[in-house]
């Protein structure tokens, strides 16, 4: 019999009813991290005006959690300023969902590093260095490190 995962209620609202869903025409930044051997697969569209994420939207592949994740983080930065958005880690977007099960806290990490990627993307496009440290975890075989 497969295992079942203890997920909380908003991960499971964000995963039945994910928020944002889609893609951006003409993003300022895409990003697009993951692993299709580990299963999980996610890339963020981002809409910037002065510095404000002024639309977010994402398309994900991968399990449940992955999804509520993707669609956890999306709300949390849409209205933020940039260097708001960089202060949302995994921690932050796993405690928003009401905690994660240890084997899917791998998906809280892979929202961070999209919406890092995107906004790496973001500041390419436009010229400018990257005002941050941007490094994508490691994936071994089938499991993410």
């Amino acid at each position: 019999m497969a295992e079942q995962l203890p997920y909380s209620e908003k991960v499971m609202d964000h995963f039945t009813n994910p928020r944002n869903v889609g893609e951006i025409a003409n993003p300022d930044g895409v990003g697009t991290v993951g692993n299709p051997v580990c299963g999980d697969v996610m890339k963020m569209f981002l809409k910037i005006e002065n510095d404000t994420i002024v639309d977010v939207k994402f398309k994900t592949f991968g399990c449940g959690a992955a999804v509520a994740t993707s669609s956890m983080v999306t709300e949390m930065v849409k209205g933020k300023s940039i260097k708001e958005a960089l202060q949302i880690t995994n921690n932050a977007v796993a405690e928003a969902l009401g905690g994660l099960p240890p084997k899917k806290l791998h998906c809280s990490v892979l929202a961070e590093e999209a919406l890092r990627s995107a906004l790496v993307d973001y500041y390419t496009k436009k010229g400018l260095a990257v005002p941050f440290e941007y490094k994508k975890h490691a994936h071994q075989g089938e499991t993410c490190l």
